[in-house]
């Protein structure tokens, strides 16, 4: 399944994401654009809130994560750093967003089930991302999931849900 389709292989139309995954997306923009451009969150988020189709997003959704991973990119780097195989300055700006705002909900969005998460990162990599870049998402944020959320992951690995 490619990002974007449904099960049976049918485009999926974008009107029909849900709202907390187009804030996703547009917080891996804004973020995208801190970590390349070093801009002020300020223009950043009134930037990103300028852009076509954003009033579809959960904006308060978007706002933790923009806000959220801004202000604890360095606690958020500590926790992915030792699950890398490369140094952290050399992770794709894509992938290191993308792990920031994973590691940020498996923190913070305890309503959000930590499989949720890791799906939703996976498939923003798989659109955004390089070719592979999914699966190192996936290896890093599998990896983080039992430290960030132990009672569920354990629940779910008792019942065979877990990957």
């Amino acid at each position: 399944m490619t990002a974007g389709t449904k099960a049976a292989g049918t485009p999926r139309k974008t009107s029909a994401k849900p709202a907390r995954s187009r804030a996703r997306e547009f917080a891996l923009q804004a973020l995208y654009q801190h970590l390349v451009g070093r801009q002020d969150t300020e223009s950043i988020d009134q930037f990103t809130r300028a852009l076509s189709g954003f009033h579809k997003a959960d904006s308060v959704h978007y706002d933790a994560l923009l806000h959220g991973c801004i202000e604890q990119s360095e606690q958020l780097d500590g926790l992915i750093s030792p699950l890398l195989d490369r140094k952290l300055a050399e992770l794709s700006p894509i992938e290191h967003a993308i792990m920031w705002m994973g590691a940020y909900e498996f923190m913070h969005c305890a309503d959000v089930p930590w499989r949720v998460v890791l799906n939703e990162c996976i498939e923003l990599a798989k659109e955004f991302g390089g070719t592979d870049g999914h699966k190192y998402v996936n290896g890093v944020l599998n990896g983080l999931a039992p430290q960030l959320r132990p009672l569920e992951v354990e629940a779910d690995r008792a019942t065979g849900k877990a990957r």
